[in-house]
């Protein structure tokens, strides 16, 4: 899991600093895995030899946004869904951290998406 924290100025002018949570569970990487020929793996080598653009910041996007959930109170659950992966998109927090990791280039998106990874996964990507 990575909890990342992001300072950015919100709509109303306010600088804030958040935690937000970033977390792929085995069962989450085995249906990603099953979803697209080649699966996770595959597209962690696209990122580092592809051209297209394009293709890599769809694909990036799409891991991120899956991957993106708010901690429970108790800190049991990561809540997921795509209402808020949404809300996460519509805040200058989103357009700060992807920024960040689209400027850092290839290394920088593959070293985020290893880090959401369980460490069992770590070391096949």
């Amino acid at each position: 899991m990575i909890v990342k924290e992001i300072t950015y100025t919100d709509y109303d002018g306010n600088t804030r600093t958040e935690k937000f949570y970033f977390n792929l569970n085995e069962a989450e990487i085995t249906e990603m895995q099953n979803e697209k020929e080649g699966g996770l793996h595959s597209f962690l080598d696209k990122i580092t030899k592809s051209p297209d653009n394009v293709e890599i910041m769809r694909m990036f996007k799409k891991i991120l946004l899956r991957a993106y959930g708010e901690k429970s109170e108790d800190g049991r659950r990561l809540i997921k869904s795509k209402e808020i992966s949404e809300a996460f998109t519509q805040t200058e927090a989103y357009n700060v951290l992807f920024l960040e990791l689209i400027d850092g280039g290839d290394q920088a998106m593959s070293e985020f998406i290893k880090g959401m990874l369980p460490q069992s996964f770590r070391n096949k990507a």
